[in-house]
Parts: structure tokens; sequence; C-alpha cells
């Protein structure tokens, strides 16, 4: 009991409080008036096969209190008509294709985007969110006052019940970065990809995507090079300013998704940060077998154990508070929480196993989660 009250305890000060981006009028303003020109905001989208997804970003874009400049969705090879929705939406096509060897998909898209883009600030944005009306206001201002890059995880909305499956990996990619941790100075790492803002000197300075363009975590590799240059990196989570919907596609989908990026995203995580993340999700799954037996007793109209039941309860409620402020995960998310971190689990096996083997398949592509293992392909997806 007391070994499970220090993981539970450790849990909070993993993810405390995930901190919002803040409004408009809520941070300082950029030096001079609040009423005084900014720089011109190109919004650059890398975009494969997502005709299905573009229709939403466009609208939102459309309706923004601070309008961009410029949209550039940046084709990366689509065969379902991305180019022609992005067009309809009012967006400028930049075609990225042939891709380069030594690329990935999206690394070469988002360069193509930033090269032929007019504005001086830079906002990349996944095709999948769907940005609040203030996004852009909101993210240009804090990124004026603060400099450097501002990166953005979007709220998670999901429509059905195989997308609550990453319940796990969206609370652990938080707690990785440290942004939601309750230790006071807590180092942040890393970024979240579906949207960075940033002007373009820092990005130059910081290499581009050039620079990382074979790292399938441009994300990381992007706000590691933006910090070694000297610029700040700033991290918030979405909730009431951009939203995007993972991997609609089905279990499948799912599991690539997150097989393609986890693995990596373990390894640049601060070691004793990571030890502590390994040691809470061990507790979790260790009282998740309590819950398992709570669960079926109460089912089974028999009398679960009082000690048994306030384990379970007090790790689904802390994973009720975490998960709230991430998506529209419920109470009942909460309560199973002993599958949900099964699913983890799987998942995540495959992950390393994909990683050991140093490529896995996106989207009709494969890409390299280790350029150093032999039998390197001439191209990366």
């Amino acid at each position: 009991m007391v070994l499970v009250a220090v993981w539970w305890v450790v849990g909070w000060t993993l993810c405390f409080r995930v901190p919002r981006l803040p409004a408009p009028g809520a941070s300082p303003a950029a030096p001079g008036s609040p009423d005084s020109p900014r720089p011109g905001v190109s919004v650059v989208v890398p975009a494969r096969d997502e005709a299905h997804a573009l229709p939403t970003l466009l609208r939102g874009l459309a309706r923004q209190t601070r309008p961009p400049l410029e949209v550039l969705v940046v084709d990366d090879d689509s065969t379902d008509g991305t180019a022609a929705v992005a067009v309809a939406g009012g967006a400028r096509v930049i075609d990225a294709v042939p891709l380069p060897d030594g690329w990935t998909g999206k690394a070469w898209a988002c360069d193509r985007g930033a090269a032929a883009a007019a504005g001086a600030v830079l906002v990349f944005l996944d095709a999948d969110t769907d940005p609040g009306p203030d996004l852009l206001a909101r993210v240009e201002r804090e990124r004026a006052r603060a400099g450097g890059l501002v990166s953005v995880q979007p709220y998670h909305r999901m429509r059905r019940p195989y997308e609550r499956l990453s319940a796990f990996f969206n609370l652990i990619a938080v707690m990785g970065t440290g942004i939601a941790s309750a230790r006071p100075g807590a180092r942040v790492v890393g970024a979240f990809g579906p949207c960075l803002a940033l002007d373009r000197a820092t990005y130059a300075r910081a290499g581009g995507h050039a620079a990382g363009r074979g790292d399938v975590l441009d994300d990381v590799s992007l706000a590691t090079r933006v910090r070694a240059s000297g610029a700040p990196v700033e991290c918030f989570g979405g909730r009431g300013a951009v939203e995007f919907r993972m991997y609609p596609g089905g279990i499948r989908a799912l599991a690539e998704g997150w097989s393609k990026n986890f693995a990596g995203g373990a390894a640049s995580t601060p070691i004793v940060r990571l030890l502590l993340i390994v040691g809470w999700f061990g507790a979790c799954l260790g009282t998740g077998y309590s819950g398992i037996r709570v669960l079926v007793d109460a089912v089974a109209g028999g009398s679960p154990s009082g000690v048994d039941a306030v384990i379970y309860l007090a790790f689904a409620l802390q994973l009720w508070w975490m998960w709230r402020a991430l998506g529209n995960f419920t109470v009942i998310s909460a309560l199973l929480y002993p599958l949900l971190a099964l699913g983890f689990v799987v998942v995540f096996a495959g992950s390393v196993v994909l990683a050991a083997r140093g490529a896995v398949r996106w989207k009709g592509r494969t890409v390299r989660t280790n350029p150093a293992l032999p039998d390197r392909p001439k191209r990366v997806g």
C-alpha cells in the first residue's frame, strides 16, 4: 500500500496541470502598442492523402480573428485529391515531389512550405487539426512575447471507442515533455508537431527542417535545435484553442501512428523522468489487476475487496483528472483504465520491435526509425 501510494504521488508530480495557451489578451503584448502592425503569418500545412481532413482545417483558418497572410498546403505526393480540396478551400498548393533521398516526407513538405512562404512568422499545422477562431492570434502573441518556438498539443476529440486506446500515449507524451510537472523548474524537452509557431530568423538559426531531414520525430528535432541556438521553446495544451482527431482510419492506423513515434519519443525523454514514468505506469498496471477484480466482483454481484476498491478508484480518479485536460475522455474511460493500459502495452511493444528492425510503414512509405542500421532503403517516408 505504501509503495502504491508513493507511485500515485509520483503520477501527480509528472502531470499536475497542463498549461493552456494564453488567451490573446492574457499575456503581455509584443513591444509597442498591441494595435501596432504585426508580422505576417504564413500557415504551412504538410499534407499526404488528407482530402478528408483539410476542409475542417481550412474552414477554421478562414474564420480566424487574426487572418493569416497566406495558407500553403504542401501536397506530399497525395493520391486522394488533396490538392483539389486545398484549392477549393482557398489555400495555395505547393507540390512536394519528388522526395529526395534521406528526407522524411513531412520534413520535406515543411521545408518546401517554409521556402515558399512570404510571412515573417511560420505556423506549421497538421492537416487533421481544427483551430479555434483565435488560435493564430494566441500563438502569435505568445511567440512575440517569449520569442523562439511556441508549440501546442491539440485537444484530442474522439468519436469512436477504439480511439480511447490513445489515452496513455497522449498522457505519457505530455509527461515526457515535462510541461505538466508539479516540480518547479522541471526541464522541458521536445515539442508537439501538430502546431508549431516561430519566426523565420529563429527557424533559420535552428537549421529549419533541413537540419533534421531524416528524423522521424521532426518536432523534437526542431525544438532541440531551437534550444541549442539559444532561443526558448514554450509548450502548451490546446484545450479551447485547437483540436484534432487522431487516426480516424481504424485501429491499424492508430497502432502504426503511435508505433512510428513512441519508441523514439522515449529515447528523447530525460532518463530520470523516463524511469519515473515507467514506475508510475507499472503501478497503473499493477493496480489495474485490482481494478479488474473490482469490476468482475461488481458485475457478478459479489463484494469487492475494500483495499482493492480504494486503490482502483484512486488511480481512476487521477487518470480522469489528467485525461480531461488532454481530450474528451470520460469517467468511463478512467474506470476502464486497466484495459487501456493493456492496449498501451501491446502497441508499445510493437513499436519497440519495429524500432529494433529499423523501419515502420506509414501512409504507404517506409519510415526509417534507425538510419544507422544496415539495409537502408534509398528513400524514406
